[in-house]
């Protein structure tokens, strides 16, 4: 892959990962007229956290025909919530439709990525072999390596062990008792599809969630053949459900007491099936709904209610042999634990590989907690860029929505390096991270994350919410629609050219005759200027603030 006649393979653009970000990203590449690009995916398939995660029930806790590119939608979605395997299909789908074969390199693990800061470009050593690319997007995602618990004992566990987002097909549950560890978003997931199968089934509960129906159906065919012939009609499907998710929004970020009648509802689903007050209790939450991410499911409290599981209401403290001891005393033999413990989310191992222009690791400069400008850059690592970045994600909505928000911003970063022209970066600048991520932590201290009364995956270890937006996707749309080029520093190659590749193009560019640049773009079609010419490190004109309708 990367040594041609003893030289490095150069391309424009990097793309780490292949779920829906590095899809995505791949796909506005190919609109913009970008060709010069690879997509490294460690793994033998595309897909994303919706080829890692097999387990037993897994499916979307948001409608399909939101759970969707908007460029790319697909009328013939089976369920109102589709399941994994309807997913993972239509991300393999989206990556044949868009000739996105040829640019990805499956089996590539990216080991670590370096900035020089002399050539300006990323040195990239991968599994397969080394390459250099002018900009670099990471799409690896935040639920892509999971997190297992440093308990005392588990080396020594005779059975078997194994994180739900890797699932081990070839070991059979039946007639095993078997431990869940963990009452997250797969763990509710897993209960009802195995608690048939085994012969126990005990649930270990450190904090109950909240709950809410799974209103699932199949879609009907005359539906399907409907939005086919009839593209409105799906459209219109598409918006009603985003129009109902902003609404809500409010209550999240500004009004935390109205979320009470939420919690009445998910009361009564408990009712329905838990008819034991004592079990009721343990699965009653102490804190305000929305705090920890909503669940929803229709089976998991009748999988809870059947009399072959059990819930220890109590986090796992040690392993003694095949017996698994609680914080409380209680004491449960099993053959398998599984794990349902989440994610590195706030301290992703990618940042570990990610060597800065000050020789920092992104781990390291992110050591008090993420952030980025726009969710996007980080100060000291030009020209690199992350999709679903810090602050970026959502408590009641699509991620998608978000994704294609920051492809917006990745294509019109793009746009301005090739106005740039010969070798250049785009620097953030450490006042604009700040004053960007002060205004987001403003906001977080009204929303429902931070005052309902829990500790969640959305917080860091410092307490610090580095995980949500406060605020709508439309919102953040506007917000990062265009680069501000007041919050970079532009920085230029001395004296020499790139040695391969091309400028990107410049959509609807022109000269005006004094050097600069005039170009028009977004949807209001706004006019803005380029410089003419730059030092070797050049402030770009602008303030440090974020451009209105930000945080």
């Amino acid at each position: 892959m990367a040594e041609q006649g003893g030289r490095r393979e150069h391309v424009r653009v990097a793309v780490i990962g292949s779920g829906f970000g590095g899809l995505g990203a791949a796909v506005r590449l190919r609109r913009e007229g970008i060709t010069d690009f690879v997509v490294l995916e460690r793994a033998d398939s595309v897909g994303g956290t919706w080829r890692d995660n097999s387990y037993p029930g897994c499916a979307c806790d948001v409608p399909s025909h939101l759970y969707s590119f908007s460029f790319a939608p697909n009328p013939d979605w089976p369920r109102t919530f589709s399941g994994q395997r309807h997913i993972r299909a239509y991300l393999e789908q989206v990556a044949d439709t868009f000739g996105l074969r040829r640019h990805i390199r499956l089996d590539t693990e990216v080991r670590m990525m370096r900035w020089n800061a002399e050539e300006l470009y990323w040195e990239i050593e991968t599994s397969t072999g080394d390459l250099i690319a002018d900009v670099v997007v990471s799409a690896t995602g935040p639920l892509s390596d999971p997190k297992m618990p440093e308990i005392p004992g588990l080396a020594e566990f005779p059975g078997k062990v194994f994180h739900s987002a890797r699932w081990d097909h070839d070991y059979d549950l039946r007639g095993k008792r078997v431990a869940m560890v963990g009452t997250g978003a797969s763990a509710i997931q897993i209960v009802p599809a195995i608690a048939g199968e085994t012969e126990r089934l005990t649930l270990f509960q450190r904090t109950p969630p909240w709950v809410l129906p799974r209103t699932d159906r199949a879609i009907s065919g005359a539906e399907r053949w409907l939005h086919r012939q009839l593209p409105f009609t799906r459209a219109a499907r598409r918006g009603l459900l985003w129009g109902i998710r902003e609404l809500q929004v409010g209550a999240f970020t500004k009004h935390p007491n109205q979320l009470g009648w939420i919690e009445s509802l998910a009361k009564a689903n408990m009712a329905r099936s838990i008819k034991d007050p004592a079990l009721r209790a343990k699965l009653t939450p102490d804190y305000r709904i929305g705090c920890k991410r909503i669940l929803l499911s229709s089976e998991y409290y009748p999988a809870l209610a059947r009399p072959n599981v059990d819930l220890v209401a109590s986090g796992l403290k040690e392993i003694r042999g095949n017996t698994l001891v609680a914080a409380d005393g209680t004491e449960t033999e099993v053959d398998a634990i599984i794990f349902g413990t989440g994610f590195h989310v706030t301290d992703m191992p990618i940042a570990d590989r990610v060597v800065g222009a000050a020789g920092e690791t992104l781990a390291e400069t992110w050591k008090d907690g993420m952030q980025a400008l726009r969710g996007a850059t980080a100060a000291g690592f030009p020209n690199w860029m992350t999709i679903i970045g810090p602050n970026t994600g959502l408590g009641n909505s699509s991620m998608i929505l978000m994704i294609e928000s920051q492809l917006n911003y990745m294509a019109d970063y793009l746009r301005q390096l090739g106005l740039l022209g010969g070798r250049a970066a785009l620097a953030a600048r450490p006042s604009a991270v700040h004053t960007w991520n002060r205004r987001v932590q403003d906001r977080m201290t009204r929303t429902v994350w931070n005052t309902g009364g829990c500790t969640s995956w959305y917080l860091d270890s410092s307490g610090r919410n580095t995980t949500v937006w406060p605020g709508t996707t439309g919102e953040f749309r506007r917000a990062v629609r265009t680069v501000d080029l007041g919050e970079y520093e532009i920085v230029r190659h001395r004296d020499r050219e790139r040695p391969t590749g091309r400028a990107l193009p410049a959509q609807a560019a022109k000269t005006d005759g004094t050097g600069r640049t005039d170009r028009t773009d977004g949807p209001a079609g706004r006019t803005r200027k380029s410089p003419a010419t730059a030092r070797t490190t050049t402030p770009a004109a602008g303030t440090d603030a974020p451009a209105e309708g930000a945080a």
